[in-house]
């Protein structure tokens, strides 16, 4: 999986697009790399585009133990997330995010972008 990371200083939030598949292994390294941008700066919200991703692939388990693996990172500890999937990886991305809010994070899956800025500016 590839990503690209950009700061919107006005809006204080941090912008990830992906491509490719996304598969664990990937993530895993997508997070590191948003652990290591942010902790450059004051962000604490993070809008993570997927739609340009073809493929998801990962075992359930893996999926059930990536709020684990934040926690090992040290990311997404009083961070909010807004991740924007299309429609037919959505039954993926919505265990992840059950999972994610079962752990105690300010997690939320969209299918379109204004919904998720919507909520990712919220206070």
């Amino acid at each position: 999986m590839e990503w690209t990371i950009s700061l919107n200083e006005d809006r204080h939030y941090a912008e990830v697009v992906t491509s490719g598949t996304a598969d664990n292994v990937g993530s895993f390294a997508m997070v590191k790399a948003i652990s290591a941008t942010l902790g450059k700066t004051n962000i604490k919200r993070v809008l993570i585009d997927h739609r340009n991703i073809g493929k998801v692939s990962g075992d359930i388990v893996d999926v059930y133990n990536r709020p684990k693996a934040f926690e090992e990172i040290g990311i997404f500890q009083n961070i909010k997330v807004a991740e924007v999937v299309k429609p037919e990886h959505r039954k993926f991305f919505d265990f992840l995010e059950t999972v994610c809010v079962n752990r105690g994070y300010d997690f939320s899956i969209f299918e379109d972008k204004k919904s998720a800025l919507e909520w990712l500016l919220k206070t």
